[in-house]
């Protein structure tokens, strides 16, 4: 048994909203035991000074592509599959440098990359994976260039690719069935065009509603639930009423769409900085000229989409979606939703919101006695200074995940 205490810090509360002032918080092998501001004399503890830090929950990204190391997608899917993944490594541990310990991942990674990070064989954020999303022929998931000849899809055989193309009933169920097999932790289907893919327009719907209602039952079969990938109102609501459980992007949500996600408990996952970072470097880091022209058209309505979820009672989960290089400016998210939510709910979207969204309310996302030592250390305080947070990790002291210090900041280094 090993025994962790982090001493006099500031505990950032997110459930309340206030910061618990020189607090202790113990820790017992990977769990927290006890957080109070009593004196606490523990042998053999391993003492952590955090006097005038904050201490937080780690954070959770709800939507990433940890395999995407390329902008375009389609040249992403072509690499050999060995040096997708051997590419995929820097990006969890930057990952994990700037603060975020768990990952939802939304197409590509895997059981295999899962077990890689949980036993300790790479650095990297816990991750949630969808194996590969599922998409329709000439959906968001098909980056089959155009031609007079459709070659069959080996997406499913690549590991850069994030998404499997696959039709009807039958087939969907049968995919749902092998994704969960190789140990899928959700479900990501397409259910509407998308920017970074070249033939499917945003407004289009994807997927009959028999196959949506098919993939949800099959996922439900399993005791887990499925992630759309939706633009639009018209999209929204559909997938919504067959049964997803929460909205990818939603950036031309309206508001029918949005007290329909309410009724029925859904949640949203927006990605907003992901268009500013295409919109800004986007053609320079590969992505198709096709893709580039879509980027405008979400890009401000992706921001008044979330004053529409926030009336409506939507919860809102912190997504970031970058691709590539671009993968670096993944915490700029915070100050998006800052700027139109304020910093408390901008927090609350990777922290409480984001456990609740991967089905780990009181593990994850919160510093209390049972739950999980993923904790987050930082030079300042987010509630006050949002760029506290929304940086590249500059203000991080400590990263600790399941109990064990695993990073440490240039601010925690004695000079």
């Amino acid at each position: 048994m090993s025994i962790t205490v982090l001493k006099g810090g500031n505990v950032l509360d997110l459930d309340r909203g206030v910061l618990l002032e020189h607090h202790h918080v113990v820790i017992e092998d990977d769990r927290i035991v006890e957080v109070s501001d009593r004196p606490v004399d523990l042998a053999h503890a391993q003492i952590v000074d955090v006097r005038g830090k904050t201490v937080m929950p780690g954070l959770i990204d709800c939507h990433v592509h940890v395999l995407a190391s390329n902008a375009n997608l389609g040249a992403n899917a072509g690499q050999p599959n060995i040096l997708a993944a051997i590419r995929a490594l820097p990006i969890l541990d930057a990952m994990l440098s700037r603060g975020f310990t768990s990952v939802r991942d939304a197409g590509g990674a895997d059981w295999a990359l899962m077990q890689a990070v949980d036993t300790g064989l790479v650095p990297g954020p816990r991750i949630f994976p969808s194996g590969k999303a599922l998409s329709q022929t000439g959906g968001h998931g098909d980056f089959r260039p155009r031609g007079d000849l459709l070659e069959p899809c080996s997406c499913c055989f690549r590991t850069g690719a994030i998404a499997r193309v696959v039709d009807g009933v039958d087939a969907v169920r049968l995919a749902v069935r092998e994704e969960i097999q190789k140990g899928a932790t959700q479900i990501k289907i397409m259910a509407s065009g998308g920017v970074a893919s070249p033939t499917d327009p945003i407004a289009n719907t994807q997927y009959s509603e028999a196959e949506i209602r098919a993939i949800v039952e099959e996922a439900q079969a399993a005791n887990t639930y499925v992630m759309a990938h939706a633009y639009t109102g018209r999209a929204i609501a559909r997938a919504v009423r067959c049964g997803v459980r929460t909205i990818e992007h939603g950036n031309l949500v309206d508001e029918q769409a949005a007290r329909v996600m309410h009724e029925h408990g859904a949640f949203v996952v927006p990605t907003l900085v992901t268009y500013d970072a295409l919109a800004r470097h986007g053609a320079q880091f590969g992505l198709p000229p096709a893709s580039v022209a879509k980027v405008a058209a979400v890009q401000q309505a992706g921001r008044e989409s979330l004053e529409l979820y926030a009336k409506a009672g939507v919860p809102m989960g912190f997504g970031s979606d970058l691709l590539g290089e671009m993968h670096a400016f993944q915490c700029g998210e915070f100050r998006i939703r800052a700027e139109v939510l304020g910093n408390l709910e901008a927090l609350r979207s990777a922290t409480t919101v984001a456990a609740e969204i991967v089905e780990m309310k009181g593990q994850l996302g919160t510093i209390a006695a049972g739950a999980i030592a993923d904790i987050l250390v930082l030079d300042g305080n987010p509630l006050a200074d949002i760029n506290v947070i929304a940086g590249e990790g500059e203000h991080v002291s400590y990263v600790l995940q399941r109990g064990k210090i695993v990073k440490t900041g240039d601010s925690a280094r004695p000079n």
